[in-house]
């Protein structure tokens, strides 16, 4: 007996949750009715999916390998839909977007309403994510594109640079640095640099950018979020990062904290989009992200 799409929808979430009861909650089913397809389809295989015991769930080595097949199988499912909803007008019917969360609420609010206008057919979902959450989602089907920062791995996916997104340098009241019209990297180390914790990209990149090791400065993981680490700084705790896409989303508030530009003009991160290259729908996000650049004039391009 050939395994369900259902089924395999209940593999990845019981994968991707290591437990039952919340991959459950996550496919809107009771606990018993997942427990029990995964069993029918362990069954139907003649293999063990799953090691489960009181504490947690784990994957077997043969588990892991019909994952990755599932998560395609379910894509592409996706793209199967996708196909007739590319015979429609451009930019209708649905498009699921997932966005980082150091993207989203500054990118998107300015364009949105601009968007509804200029085509009303489209019906845009909105979900708000780290950067591996989006990814898995948009490869097992459940996004259909993304917007994140680069670099990041996309195997399989087809992905487009819209802009690139330059890192200021944020004091504190009183800083030493508030004298210099522009600093260097260099000027960084030894500094407590308040970064967003673990999970965010955001934090390697600002590294990256910035060409610093975790050995380089005192690295506080503290920040949830942007705007925590605006009050952070506000605090005296240390200095941070922050792109100029949530500088001008006013991040900042009421906090008149100093900013300082970098000497170097590559002290900056890479915003773009990916879909799966399957997706018959490539030409309508070519659309989505020439509108996303038409509202954005002033940023530097980088080459493609």
């Amino acid at each position: 007996m050939t395994p369900s799409i259902k089924q395999l929808k209940y593999l990845c979430a019981v994968a991707e949750h290591r437990h039952f009861s919340k991959a459950a909650k996550a496919c809107f089913v009771t606990q018993s009715t997942l427990s029990a397809a995964i069993q029918e389809l362990e069954n139907q295989l003649g293999a063990v999916i799953f090691e489960r015991n009181n504490k947690n769930v784990l994957i077997t080595p043969l588990g892991e390998r019909l994952l990755v097949q599932a998560r395609r199988i379910l894509g592409e499912v996706e793209d199967f839909v996708s196909m007739a909803r590319a015979n429609d007008e451009p930019l209708s019917g649905e498009i699921r977007l997932g966005v980082i969360p150091t993207i989203g609420p500054f990118l998107l609010p300015p364009i949105l309403s601009d968007l509804r206008r200029h085509h009303s057919k489209l019906k845009l979902y909105l979900k708000e994510d780290l950067s591996a959450a989006l990814a898995l989602k948009l490869q097992q089907g459940q996004l259909d594109l993304i917007i994140l920062a680069f670099p990041y791995p996309l195997p399989d996916m087809e992905t487009l640079t819209l802009f690139r997104d330059e890192f200021l340098l944020c004091l504190p009241p009183g800083h030493q640095m508030e004298k210099f019209d522009k600093v260097r990297q260099q000027q960084l180390r030894g500094e407590s640099l308040l970064l967003l914790e673990e999970g965010h990209c955001l934090r390697d990149h600002a590294l990256e950018a910035c060409k610093l090791e975790s050995a380089d400065m005192s690295l506080v993981y503290q920040g949830t979020s942007l705007h925590t680490l605006v009050q952070m700084v506000a605090n005296g705790l240390g200095v941070t990062l922050l792109p100029e896409l949530a500088i001008e989303g006013d991040v900042l508030g009421d906090t008149h904290l100093q900013l300082k530009h970098f000497s170097n003009e590559n002290v900056c991160r890479e915003i773009g989009m990916a879909w799966r290259k399957t997706d018959p729908r490539q030409e309508d996000y070519l659309i989505l992200a020439e509108f996303i650049r038409s509202h954005l004039p002033h940023r530097a391009m980088p080459a493609q």
